[in-house]
């Protein structure tokens, strides 16, 4: 079990890894030896999340997420296999843990009159300059 929260976790059966050949630095190395880790967890089929979890938590993964409904982590950083697992795990986990707070609700205010106030007396300041500036047809002669 991976611990997400101390109320959510992920069963092990619900996470596949794939090894492959990494891009960027290691030498010949990077040639042969397949360390980058694709993590891959299927979302849509999972029992571990509610739902509005799953909904959140794909909208968090953006292109990450297949059409399938399957979250894809790539991790390449590290020249290890163990360092790439461990780094995609934990990205899971913090994008888990975002997607389980849910958003703020927005409520509406209306402006307080000294706002409004405040507003108005700029416009009406920037239209006192407008008007000092503006053409008077004696002026010319």
């Amino acid at each position: 079990m991976i611990s997400i929260t101390s109320t959510v976790s992920l069963a092990e059966e619900e996470l596949s890894f794939d090894f492959i050949r990494a891009s960027g630095p290691g030498g010949q190395n990077v040639n042969k030896v397949s360390t980058a880790c694709q993590l891959r967890f299927d979302l849509l089929h999972s029992p571990s999340l509610e739902p509005d979890v799953k909904e959140r938590l794909s909208k968090l993964a953006g292109r990450r997420m297949t059409a399938e409904g399957v979250l894809m982590i790539e991790a390449k950083r590290f020249r290890t296999q163990e360092q790439n697992r461990i780094d995609a795990l934990a990205r899971l986990v913090a994008l888990v843990q975002q997607a389980l707070v849910p958003p703020k609700v927005r409520r509406r205010t209306r402006p307080t009159r000294t706002s409004s106030s405040a507003r108005v007396d700029s416009k009406v300041r920037r239209g006192v300059i407008k008007r000092t500036r503006r053409f008077k047809p004696g002026d010319w002669e």
